[in-house]
């Protein structure tokens, strides 16, 4: 889903249609693939997902990431660290105090 433009999410859902003029997630599918051959393959899933995704939220939009919160202990355990030993790696630090990459 991460190749599809804002632009091609709502024509997928143009191509969905509303009412009781829809077309099957399979028909746009097909519909898209037809229209769009020199982009990569659109999947029954995917147009299952934006459409999952507009009736949810309103909107096709890329959804952002929740923030990732550090508790304050962790905090001080990993200045401590770097206080200790200025030349400890950044991923073992991570490691020890349980941090995962972003």
């Amino acid at each position: 889903m991460r190749h599809l433009t804002e632009t091609l999410r709502i024509e997928i859902l143009m191509m969905i249609g509303y009412g009781d003029m829809c077309r099957s997630q399979q028909q746009v599918t097909n519909l898209f693939n037809g229209k769009y051959p020199y982009l990569p393959p659109l999947f029954q899933a995917t147009v299952s997902k934006i459409h999952a995704q507009f009736r949810e939220y309103g909107h096709v939009k890329p959804l952002r990431r929740t923030p990732h919160f550090i508790d304050e202990n962790v905090k001080v355990n990993i200045l401590l660290a770097f206080q200790e030993d200025p030349t400890i790696s950044t991923r073992q630090v991570a490691r020890e105090n349980v941090i995962r990459p972003f």
